[in-house]
C-alpha cells in the first residue's frame, strides 16, 4: 500500500510541533522525499520510516524552509553506511544552488560517501521527474518568488493520483496537475504574493476536480496564525472533506 506522510507542515515559521513543509512518499519499499528541512532523517523515525529507504529527492524550489535538512540528511546516511547513489531532483535554479551548498560542506572529504546523482528538470509543464513501475511523478512550474514547481503523483499499481501545489499563488498550472486528483496537497500561507489562501485553495481544488483537499504550509497558532479556522475558509469554495495536515498524518494510496 502506498502512502503520504507529512513530515512537517507549517510555513517558512515552524514551532514546537510543525516542522516546515516536506512530505514523505512510501510505494512499495520506497521512499520518496519531497523537500528537506530541519532534521529530515529524525523526522523520518519519528513516523517509523528508516531513512535509508530513500532513493529519491526532488527539491521544489531554493528556499531555506524546503532544502536547509538537506546536508544533514545526505551527512547522516553517510554515516549510518550508506553507499547506494541518492537522486536528486528539481529545476536548474534550485539543483545549482544545492550544488553549491553542499559544495561548502566539503563531502569529497568524507570517506566513501556515495554518490549524489543530481538531476535537473526541465521547466516546463508535464516534465517527467521519475518514473517506474509503481510511480510516476510529473511537475510543473507554478507561481513563487523564484522558480518552483508542483507535482502530480500518479501510483500506478494503486491507480490513484495525488497532487501537490508547493508554493504558489493560485495558478492554472496547479488545476492541470490535480485534474481528477484523488487528492489535493495544496498551501494555505495566506493570500499574498507567491502564496494563496485556503479560500483559494478551495478553489483550485473544485476547478480541477480533485476529490480531497488537505491543507499544509500554514502559520502555526503560535507564531501569529489560526490554523483551525483554515478548512472552513476553504469550504467556502470546495464541496469536497478539507483536512488540515498536522505533522506525522498519514495519506493511504489505496486500490
Amino acid at each position: 500500500m502506498a502512502e503520504i506522510v507529512f513530515l512537517g507542515t507549517a510555513g517558512a515559521m515552524a514551532d514546537a510541533e510543525h516542522g516546515n513543509t516536506h512530505l514523505a512518499v512510501l510505494y512499495g519499499a520506497k521512499v520518496l522525499l519531497v523537500d528537506s528541512s530541519g532534521n529530515p532523517a529524525a523526522r523520518l523515525r519519528q513516523v517509523g520510516i528508516d531513512p535509508l529507504r530513500v532513493n529519491d529527492i526532488i527539491i521544489t524550489h531554493f528556499h531555506p524552509d524546503h532544502v536547509s535538512g538537506v546536508p544533514i540528511l545526505l551527512m547522516e546516511l553517510w554515516l549510518l553506511g550508506r553507499r547506494a547513489p541518492v537522486r536528486v531532483h528539481g529545476l536548474e535554479h534550485a539543483i545549482t544552488r544545492l550544488q553549491a551548498m553542499m559544495a561548502l560542506y566539503e563531502p569529497w572529504r568524507w570517506p566513501e560517501f556515495f554518490e549524489v546523482q543530481y538531476h535537473a528538470l526541465p521547466e516546463q509543464a508535464g516534465a517527467t521527474v521519475l518514473e517506474n513501475s509503481g510511480l510516476r511523478v510529473v511537475s510543473a512550474p507554478v507561481q513563487h518568488l523564484l522558480p518552483t514547481v508542483g507535482l502530480r503523483f500518479e501510483f500506478l499499481t494503486e491507480g490513484k493520483v495525488a497532487a501537490y501545489s508547493c508554493d504558489t499563488e493560485p495558478a492554472a498550472a496547479v488545476v492541470a496537475l490535480a485534474r481528477s486528483a484523488d487528492v489535493l496537497i495544496h498551501e494555505a500561507a495566506g493570500e499574498t504574493r507567491g502564496h494563496s489562501s485556503a479560500e483559494q485553495a478551495g478553489g483550485i481544488a473544485a476547478e480541477s476536480g480533485a476529490k480531497a483537499l488537505y491543507l499544509v504550509h500554514y502559520h502555526p497558532a503560535p507564531v501569529g496564525g489560526t490554523p483551525d479556522a483554515l478548512p472552513a475558509q476553504a469550504a467556502k469554495s470546495f464541496p469536497g472533506p478539507v483536512t488540515l495536515a498536522v505533522d506525522g498524518m498519514r495519506i493511504s494510496i489505496e486500490q
